[in-house]
């Protein structure tokens, strides 16, 4: 049994609507860059620390304690996360704490969990 694909039965291009979709459509370096960002969401292990930083702020000893991965494995994972923007982080005397980098980081990680616990 092959797969079946929903097509139109009638080529009938919309003009107004693909006029709406040019104008709106990010160029492709901006395209690339949401891309990118999806693939940083695309490990397991990084969304564990996002939702665990969604929680609350966060030493690497806490992260690495409360998922249970060596303190190396958290850092490599923060160093990614910090690249692409998606945490922050402070120092208070010998400890760093991470945190969730803005109220867009937020949005999606509580948009993400409402959309998959319905």
């Amino acid at each position: 049994m092959g797969k079946h694909v929903e097509c139109c039965e009638e080529h009938c291009v919309h003009k107004n609507l693909v006029d709406k979709v040019l104008t709106e459509l990010p160029d492709e370096d901006a395209l690339y860059d949401l891309a990118e960002l999806f693939k940083v969401f695309g490990d397991s292990t990084r969304v564990r620390i996002l939702v665990a930083l969604f929680e609350t702020e966060l030493c690497v000893c806490d992260i690495s304690e409360s998922l249970g991965m060596t303190q190396s494995a958290v850092s490599h994972q923060l160093q990614i996360l910090r690249t692409n923007k998606l945490v922050k982080s402070r120092r208070e005397g010998k400890q760093i704490y991470y945190s969730l980098a803005d109220e867009h980081v937020v949005t999606i990680i509580a948009q993400g969990l409402s959309h998959i616990l319905e």
